[in-house]
């Protein structure tokens, strides 16, 4: 199973904490640890199923828009995009549990012509609130067909978001580009020449499920 380089350092401090927990059990014998063992070795397999990185099927096609994450659709509805589209937009929103794979991909070819990194509150990533007042990064991808807008948000558990391009970076879709750890929420701006492939309630995988196609 590939691991995301994120997540890296966490599953190293967590696998010393849990063999010394070992190394103390072999030499100690001390009944307490017995009881700590388990539900160790439980944590550690939770945090590294968590920054699992699994390979995509990346759809070929300069008018096709992926979704960004895994997670499941929470909210499609029309919007002013007043950040970087400046225009009228259809908003899709996509919830991640702690359970989906967090590694988030590039929804469409493009260059990278937009970045704020905004800080904010921490509200449970499925409360639409969060979608404004979350710390959050904010990414504008200008594309042949037009622009996007996609947004990392934090949750009550999430409080760690990386992005790796920079402004002015060349991306291609299903790039991966960064994590949300524990729990998010992200959402993605397309302009109105775009078909929405999905509705509310639809299970999608990061870089491989088409959200929407432009006209």
């Amino acid at each position: 199973m590939k691991i995301s380089k994120e997540g890296t350092i966490t599953i190293v401090l967590v696998n010393i904490f849990v063999s010394g927990v070992i190394i103390s059990l072999i030499f100690f014998g001390n009944p307490v640890l017995y009881w700590l063992l388990v539900p160790l070795l439980f944590i550690e397999f939770l945090v590294i199923y968590f920054f699992r990185d699994p390979e995509r099927n990346i759809p070929l096609g300069d008018d096709l828009i992926v979704s960004p994450a895994d997670g499941k659709v929470v909210l499609i509805k029309d919007v002013y995009e007043d950040q970087f589209l400046k225009s009228d937009a259809v908003q899709v929103s996509i919830f991640l549990s702690v359970f989906n794979v967090h590694v988030n991909r590039i929804p469409i070819s493009g260059v990278i012509k937009y970045f704020r990194y905004m800080h904010g509150a921490f509200l449970a990533a499925f409360n639409h609130d969060a979608s404004v007042k979350n710390e959050q990064t904010v990414i504008g991808i200008e594309m042949v067909k037009g622009k996007l807008l996609f947004k990392q948000i934090a949750g009550l558990l999430a409080r760690r978001i990386v992005f790796d391009p920079k402004e002015k970076d060349s991306v291609a879709t299903g790039d991966r580009c960064g994590i949300i750890k524990f729990g998010s929420r992200v959402d993605v701006f397309m302009q109105k020449n775009v078909d929405i492939k999905i509705r509310v309630g639809d299970k999608v995988a990061g870089g491989e499920t088409i959200i929407g196609v432009i006209r």
